[in-house]
């Protein structure tokens, strides 16, 4: 007959690991989720890029010259963009983060207001996409407005904007801004 005892031995030490795993796992779960809270949303990272245009531009768009100047407002739970294309009305837009997303709010020379959101944000480059998905103080349906923009910095000195608007009934047109640090 077998002895039993170095099966008993061998349990034991087994049991003894899995509890000590067990116990880690259970100790360590914590530290883990607390983290993962404490983790920010990508969307936070692109606003506080964003929040380094705060400063003055100076740029060019199809019409001639432009400036525009951006603000940390609200806090800092808002970016306003004061933006003066030659020998047009000023336009304000404010930029803010709700959730995985980006909001741009555009206070239009034409008088309407299209709010804009970036999708979800899953990786940081140097490009932020901007599509309407609402547009309050438009006088009529078929009213110009803008519908999408798209931000590029692809450095702390420069930026470029592309936006896009509806132009009468479906023609969408584009207008890019080159933009270059001044302060």
């Amino acid at each position: 007959m077998t002895s039993s005892r170095p099966l008993v031995g061998k349990v034991s030490r087994f049991l003894s690991v899995i509890g000590a795993v067990v116990l880690s796992s259970v100790l360590l779960a914590p530290a883990r989720v607390s983290a993962a809270r404490n983790e920010k949303p990508k969307s936070a990272a692109a606003f506080e890029r964003l929040i380094s245009l705060v400063g003055e531009w100076e740029g060019t768009n199809s019409t001639g010259t432009v400036k525009a100047t951006y603000t940390l407002v609200s806090g800092g739970t808002a970016l306003m963009e004061r933006l003066q294309p030659n020998n047009e009305p000023e336009m304000i837009t404010l930029y803010s983060q709700d959730g995985d997303h980006l909001l741009v709010t555009h206070y239009c020379s034409g008088g309407n207001q299209p709010q804009m959101r970036t999708g979800a944000i899953t990786e940081l480059n140097g490009t932020l996409s901007f599509k309407v998905f609402q547009v309050t103080g438009m006088k009529t349906p078929g009213e110009a407005h803008m519908t999408a923009l798209v931000l590029t910095m692809p450095d702390k000195d420069h930026l470029t904007q592309e936006w896009t608007y509806q132009q009468g009934k479906g023609k969408a047109q584009s207008d890019v801004f080159r933009f270059t640090r001044k302060s």
